[in-house]
């Protein structure tokens, strides 16, 4: 799979991204690499909800390995419908989220 990369400058809520729920097993692996000298604080949060339909408000749940203001990598070993990075202290820099999914189509 072509890797799809997510950033966040500032506070505030990357674009979400679904990955297909359709490969199995559903393997979703993912890094966030802060910029050199950013003063931020992240998550990679996921949601279950349907992100592609305007009348759902998705709820958003923090990856529980995945916050902080450093470099890190995490996965996903249970399907989720959205993935997305936040910046909820975006006092200077860039975080940006790499995500990766392996897998075969299922029939």
């Amino acid at each position: 799979m072509i890797p799809v990369i997510l950033s966040q400058t500032g506070a505030g809520s990357s674009r979400a991204y679904q990955p297909d729920l359709w490969i199995a097993p559903f393997n979703v692996g993912f890094g966030v690499v802060v910029s050199a000298g950013a003063s931020l604080t992240f998550t990679v949060e996921y949601t279950f909800d349907d992100i592609q339909n305007p009348s759902v408000t998705p709820t958003w749940f923090p990856h529980p390995t995945a916050a902080g203001s450093a470099n890190l990598s995490g996965n996903f070993a249970f399907p989720v419908n959205g993935i997305r990075l936040t910046v909820a202290n975006g006092g200077t820099g860039a975080a940006t989220l790499t995500i990766l999914q392996a897998g075969s189509v299922g029939a």
